[in-house]
């Protein structure tokens, strides 16, 4: 039992580092909504998009964790990164590079 509850305590500090993350981020795009993805062992991926169209992401470690860690933060949060939710996201010329250069088969080092 003393296993279980050191489990839900490191959880909970855990999904509490990541509210304080997407508070931080909030504050600094002037809002956010976010989305909550499953990528399979390595957990859950929390994308955030700013009201100001700035973007990032977040991993928690199990999709529990992240779903308690958009709760805590008060975000609104979408069933998928798409319409008008994934409109809201600006990019600029790094992310074009960088998409073309992975479409082509990543950045040349010569």
């Amino acid at each position: 039992m003393a296993d279980t509850q050191q489990v839900d305590a490191k959880a909970e500090r855990k999904a509490a580092k990541l509210a304080r993350q997407i508070d931080a981020f909030s504050k600094a795009h002037g809002g956010a909504e976010g989305q909550v993805a499953y990528i399979g062992e390595e957990g859950a991926r929390i994308v955030l998009v700013g009201e100001d169209g700035g973007w990032g992401d977040l991993v928690a470690p199990s999709y529990a964790i992240a779903e308690q860690a958009v709760e805590k933060a008060g975000i609104t949060v979408h069933e998928a990164f798409d319409g008008e939710f994934a409109a809201k996201v600006k990019t600029g010329p790094y992310e074009w590079t960088r998409m073309a250069g992975i479409q082509l088969g990543g950045p040349s080092n010569t």
